[in-house]
């Protein structure tokens, strides 16, 4: 088992257990991972990215592959159709990463299509002999993550997990619902027990984990190894650091944001708490971006919005998006925006 990876728990008592940051196109940038990794993730991962085009060295692809030295461990996952790049994409990988995940969970039409992501879990044997190809030609750990199933016919989900077991898989991320429920309904915790119980691999489970007492209720139900958080993490990565605290595994006066404002958090109302908090993320985001991959309009654009969200007067970003004339001068509108201090 890797340094990266622990052996399957037991029953859930309460102790603490890993948070993942979910891959998540447009979302999980470097910049964007290492906040939350500041908020308290314990694992990031990167976007998914389409193995095909990594083979044909396609330069915006590569640049979601990008790491820092405080991302440990780096775990890049890939899509792909098509075993032979998937497996040299894995390689060319290998040297710099901790762990390879490979998705096959995403139900976006661009990827199904090709016969990628969760459209694979319709063929069980090619998606087992992709996985096998993989491990048999890197020298580093390989997890994978999935849904129940296609929604056509009885889930697959058990029987795929028990194969990747046996081929060695290291980990294995399952998400809540089907390819055909995409992110309608409720995720079904019932049937993650199932899985976790079923292998001897850890599991994350994945799925409508949004606060402290859906994290509790996941964990009681699945016994998983960790949890997952994807869409309730968009804008909002202090999320990490809020289940902890919900959770009791850390006291509330770490959270860093907290630290930073000291005695001055508690005379916050709780909009103005929600304001100090995301600018201290929004901030941080800008910080990590300055210092690796530079302030990239697209990205901060898309974060900008989800940042502000739901907030009093959110509106106002999207003239804010057009009317600073640099990438500078936009982070700082937002970061001023978000320095207001509602009383309600």
């Amino acid at each position: 088992m890797s340094e990266h990876i622990e052996t399957k728990p037991g029953e859930w008592d309460g102790e603490r257990r890993p948070l993942f940051l979910a891959p998540m196109a447009g979302v999980s940038d470097l910049p964007f991972r290492l906040v939350a990794k500041a908020c308290g993730a314990d694992v990031t991962i990167t976007e998914f990215t389409n193995s095909t085009a990594l083979t044909r060295e396609a330069a915006m692809s590569w640049r979601k592959m990008e790491s820092h030295e405080t991302e440990v461990p780096f775990i890049p996952q890939i899509f792909g159709g098509d075993p032979g790049d998937m497996a040299t994409a894995a390689e060319m990988l290998a040297p710099t990463a901790d762990i390879i995940d490979l998705n096959f969970g995403c139900p976006a039409p661009k990827v199904t299509k090709i016969c990628a992501g969760a459209a694979l879990m319709g063929q069980p044997d090619n998606l087992v002999s992709m996985v096998d190809g993989i491990i048999e030609r890197v020298d580093v750990p390989v997890t994978a993550k999935m849904r129940l199933g296609t929604g056509q016919g009885a889930n697959n989900a058990i029987d795929i997990c028990r194969e990747l077991e046996q081929i060695g898989t290291a980990r294995l991320c399952v998400h809540g619902r089907t390819l055909k429920q995409r992110y309608s309904g409720e995720a079904d915790w019932t049937e993650l027990r199932k899985i976790v119980d079923a292998v001897e691999t850890p599991v994350i489970a994945n799925g409508d984990v949004v606060d402290a007492n859906s994290a509790k209720l996941c964990l009681e139900t699945t016994g998983a190894a960790g949890l997952m958080i994807g869409r309730g993490a968009i804008g909002r990565p202090s999320i990490f650091g809020e289940l902890k605290v919900g959770l009791g595994w850390m006291e509330e006066n770490e959270l860093p944001w907290i630290q930073e404002l000291g005695d001055a958090w508690y005379e916050r109302s709780t909009v103005g708490q929600l304001f100090a908090s995301r600018k201290w993320c929004w901030d941080k985001y800008i910080q990590f971006s300055q210092q690796t991959v530079g302030l990239q309009p697209r990205w901060m654009k898309r974060h900008a919005v989800a940042f502000t969200k739901g907030l009093p007067g959110a509106k106002k970003v999207r003239h804010m998006m057009h009317g600073a004339p640099t990438p500078e001068m936009f982070a700082d509108a937002i970061s001023n925006y978000l320095s207001a201090k509602p009383t309600e």
